[in-house]
């Protein structure tokens, strides 16, 4: 009963988070959303980590099963891979380094900021 409840903690956040993203129109995906306001919830100590962990722990444990579906999602699209497939792989690299150099030098710059 106890996962039952954590688990749908989680689905009423998640579902919040599509619904205020349909009723305002806004640029940012309802899970994305749903994720902020989960992370507003528990810094604000409305929910505490105790009420969800264990069906948090569970779905992290079983996260692989997530990607699935991207995966039947990529087979099924197999030809246009083929034919645009090194464009997407430039993509992805290129953005690859992009984020890790975005992220390094914001890192260099909190750690001079905050004398870490």
């Amino acid at each position: 009963m106890k996962i039952l409840r954590q688990l749908a903690i989680i689905l009423i956040i998640a579902f919040s988070g599509e619904v205020l993203s349909k009723i305002f129109h806004l640029p940012l995906p309802g899970n994305v959303l749903g994720i902020v306001i989960l992370l507003c919830l528990l810094s604000l100590k409305i929910i505490k980590l105790e009420m969800i962990e264990d069906i948090s722990k569970f779905l992290l444990d079983h996260l692989q099963f997530f990607f699935i579906p991207a995966g039947v999602g990529l087979i099924s699209n197999l030809e246009l891979l083929k034919s645009k497939g090194v464009a997407i792989l430039l993509i992805c690299v290129i953005s690859t380094i992009v984020v890790m150099t975005v992220t390094g030098l914001t890192i260099e710059f909190l750690k001079r900021s905050f004398k870490i």
